[in-house]
Order: structure tokens, then sequence, then C-alpha cells
């Protein structure tokens, strides 16, 4: 049955007015970092978040991550390009009944943005107890469990987003044509659609959620460890440094969390509210499909955001640069702040 609601659903040319510039410059970014990832990961192992533990259980998810999104860039994005290439939306790429091509690409979609999430979790959850119940985290937290994350994501994720293939749900080409994604508007009020696409943000929306609660407690534990570093070191100076890591590196990680935390909720956010006005939209409005290819474009940069983030950003070389430009001058006016006020204290 045609949903009247969205003009493009049967569309077999990309709609006027539109242009490849921004799926390819996505499509750009998300490829080259995916490699530069790869090829870091290739090259050397990765530290945990935590700094002072073994590499390997963060290794492992960091691995999975990049493959994942790897994965979904090489197998969405060359079918958009293609469309606008030849002028021909995924109805007309490939004309068959039940419109197969436009159905495995929102599978896709649908798949990968979730699995990136998910993952996404797993690594909040090791950087949160490698932190907060490092006990907890020696005793349980292992390389070979770690590897059973990738596999036990892909299978929820496939069970989970091929539900619209039984009947839950439904997936719909959207304009311009280019791209395939869960229906968010019913014109007939069908719960089984709008039912869907509102447990599907609401799902993504409450992983986000938990990577936040996460990066927020690992921020909260980071933040207590560098105040009581701060205290040995007053009490004995010169002993904290011979006994742990770096502040700097410290610092390093509560800002690269905050940084991810604000990214993840801010990408995240348009996908949920746009299902949740499609459900409660009145039938006869038009639909937003705009907003939604907005809102899908915004869900698209978590996983070229991933390995800028957690590979690119924690090399040696920009770590180096960060902590001159960014670092280095906060240090400074902590400690010229301190100093001042220690002096005016002892001349009282």
């Amino acid at each position: 049955m045609k949903p009247p609601l969205y003009r493009c659903y049967n569309a077999t040319a990309v709609e006027r007015g539109n242009s490849a510039a921004m799926s390819a410059a996505l499509f750009g970014a998300g490829l080259l970092g995916n490699l530069l990832a790869l090829a870091l990961l290739a090259r050397s192992g990765l530290g945990s978040c935590r700094p002072r533990a073994a590499p390997s259980v963060f290794y492992v998810l960091v691995c999975g991550l990049t493959v994942t999104d790897l994965l979904g860039k090489c197998l969405v994005s060359p079918v958009v390009l293609a469309a606008y290439a030849q002028n021909r939306s995924l109805w007309a790429l490939a004309p068959a009944p039940g419109n197969p091509l436009c159905q495995a690409f929102a599978f896709a979609m649908s798949f990968f943005g979730l699995a990136s999430t998910l993952q996404l979790l797993a690594m909040a959850l090791e950087c949160w107890l490698s932190l907060g119940h490092p006990f907890f985290y020696r005793r349980h937290v292992t390389p070979r469990r770690g590897a059973l994350v990738a596999p036990g994501v892909g299978a929820f994720c496939l069970a989970f987003c091929a539900l619209p293939f039984a009947g839950f749900g439904r997936f719909v080409q959207y304009c311009p044509g280019t791209w395939c994604f869960i229906q968010m508007v019913s014109p007939d009020g069908s719960l089984s659609v709008l039912g869907y696409s509102v447990l599907y943000s609401s799902l993504m929306a409450l992983l986000v959620l938990a990577i936040v609660l996460c990066n927020l407690g690992a921020m909260h534990n980071l933040y207590a460890m560098r105040r009581r570093r701060g205290g040995r070191e007053r009490a004995e100076p010169g002993a904290g440094r011979r006994e742990a890591a770096p502040p700097l590196e410290e610092l390093d990680h509560l800002l690269l969390l905050a940084l991810m935390t604000v990214l993840f909720t801010l990408c995240s956010l348009p996908l949920t509210y746009q299902a949740y006005c499609g459900a409660l939209r009145n039938p006869k409005a038009a639909s937003d499909e705009a907003g939604d290819l907005r809102a899908l474009r915004f869900l698209s940069v978590i996983s070229i955001v991933d390995p800028w983030i957690f590979i690119i950003f924690r090399t040696s070389v920009f770590r180096m640069v960060f902590r001159k430009v960014f670092i280095r001058p906060l240090l400074y006016r902590n400690w010229h702040s301190h100093f001042y006020q220690t002096h005016m204290e002892s001349s009282l």
C-alpha cells in the first residue's frame, strides 16, 4: 500500500535540486577516517581508556567498531552515489516486485546505525569499569569476552532490524529518492509502522543516554583521580609523579570523553525527535522528509566521528599538539591562580 504522505515513495528519478556533494563528503570523510584507523590499528595496539591498563580489551572493541563502520560506509554510500550519478532512484535502480534494493538499503542503514551505537556503548562501559571498578574489570573483562561483543551485537541487530520483513514496521523510500529507511509517518495510524519507528528511535536514545552516563562516570572518576594525585603531590612533592602516569594523560582522557559525550548526544537527538514527531503528527499533515534526511545525516556523522575520536585523536602527534595548544595554557592558568592565592595567604 502506498503511503500518500511520501511523495518519493515510488519515484523513478532523483528529485531535482539535490546534489551528491553532501553524500560524497560524508562518504569520503568516513572512508578516510576508517582506513586511517585500520592502518593505525595494524601498526600498533592501542591502550585502554584506563591510563595504566593493558591494551587488549580496548583494542579488540575498537577493531570491531572500525570494521563495522567501514562495512556500513562501503555497503550503503556507493548506492547513494550511484543513484545520483544515474539520476535514478533506488526503486528504479533495481525495478522488481517488492523493491528489494530499497528494502536491503533500509535494512543496512538501520542495522549499521544500531550496531555502531551498541559497540560504542561497549567501549564506554569498558572505560567506565576500568576506571571505577578496577577489581571487577581485571576479573571479568577479558580480551576473549571482548571478542564476543561484535558477533553478539551483530546477532541482536540482525534480529531487531529484520522485524519489518516479518510485518512489524515498514521500510520506505524517502526524497530525493536516494535513500530508504524506516517509515516514520503512517497515514492510517498503523500501530506496527509507528510502533517500530518509535521503538527503534527510543532504543537508540536509550543507548546514547547510557553512553553519556558511562562517559560522565568515567569523567568523574578521572577528575577524582586527578584531585587525589594533586593532594599526594602537595603532601610529598615528586612522589605522585613517580608512582603514576603523567597527569596530562588523564586530562587528555577527560577532555576527549567530554567531546565524545557532546557529539554523540547531538548526532542522535534529531532521529529521535523526527520519529516521535512522525508518530504524533496529524495524518493529514505533510511529512517532514527534509527533516528526516537531516536526521539521517546527523546519525551518519557518528560513524565518521568514531575513528577520529577513538584512534586518530589518540596518536602521539595529536596529543603533543593538543597539549601545547589547549592543555598547557589551562594548567598554567590554574597554577598561576593557585600560586597567587597561596602568596596572598602567606602575606596575610
